[in-house]
């Protein structure tokens, strides 16, 4: 795999060994020291992923990514932060990042997170669409409703979160470890069915009684949303 990144990380040591590791993965990388640099570089050029730090010199890492957002740039943005509470990532998230990765972090893990956002490029418009669908299956995101052809579809809030990772990722194999960071928010196995209960409530909500199911359960790996079995 290989492709265009911004890095925009005022640690010259860290953008130094960031910057050589992805080059060895056959990335281009362009980088900039602060936010204005890296909103002007942004703003100015196709990149394939923008791997942006929080804490920068001038212009935060955060006031960078909404003005990215402001723009019309949907270039999906990996977030670096040694601010890893829960609350700092919702932050960086509501804002517009795609991912958030604490500092300090090993590099393997970067080089995963970088080439699930490439992957996911051709689907990242899909990021900022208001409405979802999938066969006649439709989940609008402003207003929170969710209709199965002229179905209306009521659901909670977690079965609506969970709906919608699934259909951001249509196609795709979806693991148990994925949702609880994604839905949950946990990083760790609960030790709980807590993700068999919900998908079985979402599928009884989607599929019943109708003649294609959508969700399905890939033994052995995780879930798929799709209209093909």
């Amino acid at each position: 795999m290989s492709g265009r990144i911004l890095l925009v990380e005022d640690d010259d040591r860290l953008a130094h060994y960031v910057g050589k590791g992805l080059a060895e993965a056959n990335f281009t990388v362009d980088r900039a020291g602060n936010g204005r640099d890296g909103l002007f570089l942004a703003t100015d050029s196709d990149f394939d992923v923008v791997i942006l730090d929080r804490m920068l010199p001038g212009m935060d890492g955060l006031s960078v990514l909404k003005a990215f957002r402001a723009a019309g740039i949907a270039t999906p943005v990996l977030m670096l932060s040694a601010l890893g509470q829960t609350d700092d990532r919702v932050e960086g998230l509501t804002a517009g990042a795609d991912d958030y990765l604490g500092k300090p972090f090993a590099f393997a893990e970067l080089l995963a997170r970088v080439q699930a956002l490439m992957r996911r490029g051709t689907n990242g418009g899909a990021q900022r669409l208001s409405v979802l669908r999938c066969a006649d299956l439709e989940l609008d995101r402003l207003s929170r409703q969710v209709r199965r052809g002229k179905r209306k579809i009521p659901m909670q809030p977690r079965e609506f979160r969970l709906l919608e990772y699934l259909m951001l990722h249509e196609g795709e194999v979806i693991t148990r470890t994925m949702l609880l960071e994604a839905v949950w928010d946990y990083h760790f196995d609960p030790g709980t069915n807590v993700i068999d209960v919900h998908i079985s409530r979402l599928r009884r909500k989607i599929d019943d009684d109708e003649a294609q199911p959508l969700l399905h359960t890939v033994r052995g790996a995780g879930y798929r949303l799709s209209a093909d079995d």
